[in-house]
């Protein structure tokens, strides 16, 4: 009897299709599947340099690609990465610092102390929290290959929890001849020593991203926890499918052409859930903060008085239940440092009463004399138009004269950097996102500085806030920084710098025979396997 060749190929289909096995092992062509990860990013990759950007797409390759001296734990603890650990002075002044034996670059070769020195002061070109790491630093001299010291100008407690700064732009080791790039010249080579090898050849911006295991890497022999312990991988390859189309995204994981999307939109979760194939849940335990920004320098709000009139009106449930609907996924949160991390007071957060007839008679007493408020608002970012669609009816309610301009995320950014009057392209409100993890920690939140001109946008001059921020950096127990945390916050709902508007956490989806997903501020893909 003979098989013809349309025959053999519908057997062979269909044995993968029922799951066939030769001598216990599935086909090649299966197992490679279930190695290879599909996920849809928030958004397109359309640059490599995790340094040079803080937008959360390019980090969270950085993550893939490189690692780090510490890491934060769940309990927002930084713990030894790359660092086999440290050794601290008497006197709190110098920290020395010894690498783990065997960290290897994926070009081959060794991670050596001056590849480190080099990343580090490339970081902190860019990063509030490492500027103020270098101010305080005398010198750091490389000791040997495996290890390199801090020498401080006056103890700096809070060293080691700079070097494990999660969010963007987290300090990410890259070998020296690359680290030695102009900061604000973005790099051309993704080498580092993480768990995956970027494949340069297979990027495509606006369409795909892919990375492979990488095989020299060697991860700690401790348990995965939060940012921190042993980043175990289980897959070979994982690539990023670019589509923005979210309606389209949506389709692609219904149809399991892709394993797991980042960010689905919130209107078309109730699609998702009607699937028995996807499960929807969320891979950060803090989630993500809200805020109303005023701008400082200019009439009403360089009035302390009308501000706190526009945070005494806020409700932030109205706030969450327009921007994100569902009750399970926001919580309201009165308190400048997100709530659940250990920074987190709520002192002084009486203040936002949510009672429009108390604020309406703050503002009269204010001295506000009709001046127009400009809400900026990008219609191209849905989530943050419906919070300038809320504020511009609640300050219209109020009795404030509000114009709001509608236009697109870029226009946006670009206008926010303006200092001029917002009758001369300047602006008076806009609102934004941050991961929590970013606000955590008073040395590093970036919305309660109080260095005026030199400030995030919005410029607030507040020298309490300053004066505290630096107690701050000072202060070696927990203790001592919740107090402090404690005085900022009370500062801030008096001086009111911005409103905050709840915290949220973002939904992902995945198909359900994906499991072993971390609970981290980022979307890591170690510890995942694939069914």
């Amino acid at each position: 009897m003979t098989l013809s060749r349309r025959t053999v190929l519908k057997g062979s289909a269909a044995a993968l299709a029922t799951g066939f096995t030769l001598n216990g092992r599935a086909p090649a062509i299966a197992q490679a599947a279930n190695r290879t990860l599909k996920f849809i990013p928030h958004a397109n990759l359309s640059s490599i340099d995790p340094i040079g950007t803080t937008g959360y797409v390019v980090r969270n390759h950085g993550y893939m690609v490189y690692d780090t001296l510490y890491s934060f734990d769940s309990q927002f603890k930084p713990k030894p990465q790359m660092a086999e650990g440290h050794e601290v002075s008497t006197d709190g002044k110098t920290y020395t610092i010894r690498l783990r034996e065997g960290l290897k670059f994926h070009d081959g070769e060794p991670v050596r102390s001056r590849d480190v020195v080099a990343s580090l002061k490339r970081w902190a070109a860019r990063d509030g929290f490492g500027q103020t790491v270098m101010a305080l630093t005398d010198e750091m001299p490389v000791i040997d290959d495996r290890t390199f010291q801090f020498r401080l100008k006056e103890p700096f407690p809070l060293l080691i929890e700079a070097l494990g700064k999660p969010s963007s732009p987290v300090p990410f080791i890259m070998p020296e001849r690359i680290a030695q790039t102009d900061p604000a010249t973005p790099i051309k080579e993704a080498i580092g020593s993480g768990p995956f090898r970027f494949l340069a050849n297979e990027w495509v911006p606006g369409s795909r991203a892919a990375y492979a295991r990488f095989e020299g890497y060697v991860p700690r022999n401790e348990p995965i926890d939060g940012h921190a312990g042993g980043k175990v991988v289980h897959l070979d390859r994982v690539e990023w499918v670019i589509i923005p189309d979210p309606a389209t995204a949506t389709a692609a994981l219904q149809r399991g052409e892709v394993d797991w999307y980042e960010q689905p939109q919130g209107d078309l979760l109730p699609v998702l859930e009607q699937s028995r194939d996807i499960t929807i849940t969320s891979f950060d335990p803090i989630g993500t903060v809200v805020l109303l920004r005023f701008n400082h320098l200019h009439p009403p709000f360089d009035n302390p008085k009308v501000r706190q009139a526009v945070l005494a009106a806020a409700s932030q449930n109205d706030y969450m239940t327009a921007m994100v609907g569902n009750p399970k996924l926001f919580r309201e949160c009165k308190s400048f440092f997100p709530c659940g991390t250990p920074m987190s007071t709520g002192a002084g957060g009486e203040a936002m009463i949510a009672n429009l007839d108390k604020a309406k008679a703050m503002l009269r007493d204010s001295g506000y004399k009709g001046e127009k408020v400009v809400i900026i608002s990008p219609t191209d970012l849905a989530y943050l138009h419906t919070l300038g669609l809320v504020t511009e009816d609640l300050l219209k309610r109020l009795g404030m004269n509000v114009e709001l301009v509608a236009t697109d995320w870029g226009t946006v950014l670009a206008r926010r950097a303006s200092q001029e009057a917002p009758d001369k392209g300047g602006w008076n409100i806009f609102h934004t996102t941050a991961v929590g993890v970013e606000f955590m920690s008073p040395t590093s939140h970036l919305a309660l500085r109080g260095h005026g001109r030199a400030a995030w946008p919005g410029w607030p001059t507040n020298p309490t806030i300053e004066k505290l921020r630096q107690d701050s950096l000072k202060s070696g127990s927990l203790d001592e920084q919740r107090a402090i945390a404690a005085q900022m916050e009370r500062e801030a709902f008096t001086a009111a710098p911005y409103v905050p508007i709840g915290q949220y956490q973002l939904p992902t989806a995945m198909r359900r025979n994906i499991t072993g997903l971390i609970a981290a501020s980022a979307p890591f893909v170690w510890n995942i396997r694939k069914a």
